[in-house]
């Protein structure tokens, strides 16, 4: 029996124990988000019980989706920036092949008006030489009559200004300057136009007339370009008249409100245009004219859509072609 005992108790001894640690602390996050207490004054190793999860583990695939919509968003307003860059560069590039193509446009028309323009330095020029011959024979006299040397003073000065006027209108029209949109008054730039082919027109024997609106006519444009769509209109009336040979031989320009635009209308008593032809004389190169180009009505029509405006062309009941061209505008009062 004893020896019985003995070896039990040597069993017992040989049985092993794990020791039993400390369970880790657990905290409330509810308690501790109360109370303000950080995790990072907790002991290592701390339990925290019942956190709420964060926002992107609440709504991570919805977070995702606007995300992306953003994304794409940015991307697609990145791509409309640059197509807008690319528009404006090419709007500017379009402006400056558009003012070369009309500053050599306009040292043709000069060309056509040489006469004209000879004309109008002319009458000024020699109406200054025959004042100051008339006053240097008054000064050799013994007793010259001031208030008459006054007055061809006065008429030498008023004619040097006309002259000057001729030269500035000549080389505003010939600068080589880029699109310059501020307000003008049409019937006054219609009426410098007119001033330069009156001699032109009577050359040839035609009666140009011009008939403004009876108030002021305000519009945003460039005084030069708007000048050179009168020229091309009336140098091609005049020689659609001319190689017609028609008996009248009349040319009128008017101008007039009508609705919110202000309009031009060139009318002529030629022979008119061809009905085959009346959509495509504003196509560039299209010209009826043994040796035209074919480029005055294409860039009258470029520069008038440049002022959002619009052309157009039509044969009159009575004969004869009339442009009539609408650009936005209001009454001067």
């Amino acid at each position: 029996m004893p020896r019985f005992a003995s070896s039990a108790a040597r069993s017992r001894g040989n049985i092993k124990i794990e020791p039993i640690g400390f369970a880790s602390p657990k905290y409330d996050w509810r308690e501790m988000h109360r109370w303000g207490i950080s995790e990072s004054n907790l002991p290592p190793g701390s339990a925290i019980l019942f956190r709420e999860p964060s926002i992107w583990e609440k709504y991570n695939w919805q977070i995702a989706l606007i995300a992306s919509v953003i994304l794409i968003q940015g991307m697609l307003i990145g791509l409309l920036l640059d197509e807008r860059r690319r528009r404006r560069l090419a709007e500017v590039e379009s402006r400056q092949r558009l003012a070369e193509l009309a500053h050599v446009n306009r040292y043709s028309a000069a060309g056509e008006l040489t006469t004209s323009i000879a004309h109008e330095l002319n009458q000024p020029l020699g109406s200054i030489l025959t004042n100051t011959e008339t006053a240097e024979l008054m000064l050799k006299s013994c007793s010259p009559n001031l208030d008459e040397l006054k007055e061809i003073l006065a008429d030498i000065r008023r004619d040097d200004q006309r002259a000057s006027e001729v030269i500035r209108r000549l080389r505003s029209m010939l600068k080589k300057t880029p699109l310059e949109v501020r307000n003008v008054d049409l019937n006054e730039t219609v009426g410098e136009a007119i001033g330069f082919l009156n001699a032109l027109a009577d050359g040839r024997r035609i009666a140009l007339t011009y008939a403004p609106s009876a108030s002021a006519l305000g519009v945003k444009g460039d005084p030069v370009q708007l000048q050179q769509v009168i020229l091309n209109l009336i140098i091609n009336a005049i020689d659609a008249i001319s190689e017609a040979g028609t008996k009248e031989r009349e040319v009128s320009v008017t101008t007039a409100l009508s609705g919110p635009s202000a309009e031009i209308r060139v009318a002529d008593s030629g022979p008119g245009i061809a009905a085959g032809d009346l959509q495509s004389v504003f196509n560039p190169f299209f010209t009826t004219k043994p040796q035209g180009m074919g480029m005055g009505l294409a860039i009258v029509r470029t520069i008038v859509e440049a002022h959002r405006g619009k052309i157009s062309a039509e044969n009159k009941s009575s004969g004869g072609a009339l442009f009539h061209d609408q650009a936005p505008g209001r009454a001067l009062v």
